[in-house]
């Protein structure tokens, strides 16, 4: 049997911890979707369509609605649409 450092391990053998995967997922976005019926004698009642999408806002935020947000205007030294 041979041990690994992690970054040699293939995927389905590295440990990773929970934070990790979610900072993964949410740094890149995520985007969940599923479909709900509720039948009752093969009438459907209810149907339910989910699709979201799940992504850090923090990260894209700063870069674009920095002009939005109070005190996140145009870096000093100018406004970038002067003259537009």
């Amino acid at each position: 049997m041979t041990w690994y450092e992690d970054e040699d391990r293939p995927p389905a053998q590295r440990q990773v911890a929970l934070v990790d995967l979610l900072d993964r997922l949410l740094s890149g976005g995520v985007v969940i979707s599923g479909d709900l019926v509720l039948s009752v004698a093969d009438i459907d009642l209810v149907r339910v369509s989910l699709r979201a999408v799940v992504m850090a806002v923090r990260e894209h935020a700063e870069d674009s609605w920095a002009p939005l947000l109070p005190g996140g205007g145009p870096a000093e030294g100018g406004d970038d649409h002067a003259g537009a």
